[in-house]
């Protein structure tokens, strides 16, 4: 369900956009992979919108009066409309959604960082679509660019209420030889906060491996920042240069406080001298985003990767780093970069995201993707959405491709999760979900949709194939973060933090995947810390 409002670069026109349920609080670039998605009785459907046959199309949202009733029968002008919660369900008669999509995964990697030190994390930290994008899926990959639409789902322990899951993919990522060049600007955080164990020594390593894995082709440029930047190695190709760019990443050591402001500025300001036509132009943040020196603004910060992203197309990868971690901030920045963030906290994290995943994914597949779920009024009684709270976009601009969306490159899964209530007896169409998104060169717009009937969730959501289990037991360990109850969410059929941590401890055994396992002792240590 939308809301609408301004947040951050996801500012919307208002009064016909949805309001959206905040119910739980999404690794970089998730890739293919994984075991039997497919649901017990699910449909998997993947269609072209412009041959769709029967299944209805996503409209533009209706005008509607204030005080318009929800499906529960409250006004929208109730106690909770008064003080902003977006804890709510959609007004009658708008039954779209529409967000923008997300491949972020620094919300849950942060909160993994801070149990492992014995903190329950900050409930503003946790996003749930970072959570459930954190884990590999293994959706149907489409043949060329765009995406595949896979949508699925079961029933929770809840009378009538089931959890929909929304899967898009893009194809899977090319060879390294295959992609094309890159150009990537590092905007390296010096400050003296970032001399703790687990900082700039992890960046300094796993930047050191990568620039030995780019090809000769691809381009480098380093920027350090501190109370002030400097470029200390302008755009340099690699070719026969690596001694020089690793001269350079050898020499980082932490100074004094954190201007982020001259960083991204002098960041920029390299990534656009040292464009290279043809190529992928990226500038990748590293920091623990905690600025305390120049320009703290966020909104002027903000502008200037805006305007850089429009002019020259140059988009923001931001790592976050470090035990104290400005979350909200370099989701911020990255959001306004058309970019995504990951958080490292580990030399196998750094690894990961530095060596393996980002020199396989800077190729962008898609500009300015969003989605739209329109659910059937007359087998759907109401629905939230998990998450995307600050992805939310009017409905009514969907197809308007002047408003911002999210940015996706090969490789990338992207999961939305959906509680649905059916009406009593409810039987065929339950949902059509449609992405929209554009060429990245042409700029030319396209979309593909999938459906999803009643007799999808037939099931139990605890008996379903991995994927749709995985992305359950994230999506409730969410929510369990941020619910005020500690140990039991509001998602329907939420189970309490000891039930979660036994089923997540058991599908790991079954799936004996590493990422899984990780899940299951996050939330075995929530539960005993709560």
């Amino acid at each position: 369900m939308n809301r609408y409002g301004t947040h951050g670069k996801r500012g919307r026109r208002g009064t016909t956009a949805l309001l959206a349920l905040t119910l739980a609080g999404g690794v970089l670039l998730t890739g293919c992979g994984g075991g039997d998605d497919s649901a017990s009785g699910a449909k998997d459907t993947t269609v072209d919108s412009r041959r769709r046959g029967s299944a209805p199309m996503p409209a533009p949202d209706r005008p509607r009066g204030e005080g318009e009733q929800r499906h529960d029968g409250d006004t929208a002008t109730g106690e909770a409309g008064k003080n902003g919660d977006s804890r709510e369900i959609a007004p009658d008669p708008d039954y779209l959604s529409t967000f923008a999509l997300d491949v972020d995964t620094a919300s849950y990697g942060y909160a993994r960082r801070t149990l492992s030190e014995g903190r329950l994390p900050d409930p503003a930290t946790v996003r749930p679509e970072e959570f459930v994008n954190s884990f590999r899926q293994d959706y149907e990959r489409p043949d060329g660019d765009g995406f595949s639409v896979t949508v699925d789902g079961a029933r929770t322990d809840d009378e009538d209420w089931s959890l929909v899951r929304v899967g898009l993919a893009t194809r899977s990522a090319e060879r390294q030889g295959e992609r094309p060049p890159a150009a990537l600007t590092f905007v390296i955080d010096i400050s003296g906060s970032m001399g703790e164990p687990g900082r700039l020594d992890l960046a300094r390593e796993a930047l050191g491996t990568m620039t030995d894995r780019l090809r000769d082709d691809d381009s480098v440029a380093l920027v350090t920042f501190s109370a002030e930047a400097e470029t200390v190695l302008p755009m340099t190709r690699l070719g026969d240069h690596r001694g020089r760019v690793h001269d350079a990443i050898d020499s980082l050591e932490p100074t004094d406080s954190t201007n982020l402001g001259a960083g991204v500025e002098t960041g920029y300001e390299t990534a656009v001298e040292g464009r290279r036509e043809g190529v992928t132009n990226r500038v990748v943040l590293v920091s623990d985003a905690l600025a305390n020196t120049g320009d703290t603004d966020a909104d002027t910060i903000l502008e200037r990767i805006a305007t850089e992203r429009r002019e020259h197309g140059i988009t923001l990868f931001g790592v976050g780093v470090g035990s104290d971690y400005g979350d909200a901030l370099m989701e911020r920045l990255a959001d306004k970069g058309d970019g995504h963030t990951a958080y490292v906290s580990t030399p196998e994290d750094a690894r990961e995201v530095f060596c393996e995943q980002l020199p396989s994914h800077i190729e962008l597949t898609a500009r300015d993707a969003k989605a739209q779920v329109a659910f059937d009024p007359e087998t759907v009684a109401e629905f939230r959405l998990v998450g995307y709270d600050n992805r939310q976009v009017a409905d009514e601009d969907f197809r308007d491709d002047r408003v911002d969306g999210g940015e996706v490159g090969p490789g990338h899964t992207v999961t939305a999760l959906y509680a649905v209530r059916t009406r009593p007896g409810a039987d065929g169409h339950l949902a059509t979900a449609t992405v929209r998104w554009l060429d990245p060169d042409s700029r030319d717009p396209h979309e593909e949709s999938g459906v999803v009937e009643t007799d999808a969730l037939d099931g139990s959501v605890w008996e379903a194939g991995r994927g749709l289990r995985v992305t359950a037991t994230a999506a409730y360990f969410a929510d369990a973060l941020r619910s005020s109850e500690g140990d039991r969410g509001s998602l329907p059929g939420a189970p309490g933090l000891s039930e979660l941590s036994e089923r997540a401890d058991g599908l790991a055994d079954r799936t004996e995947d590493e990422d899984v396992r990780e899940l299951a002792e996050a939330i075995e240590e929530a539960d005993r810390l709560t």
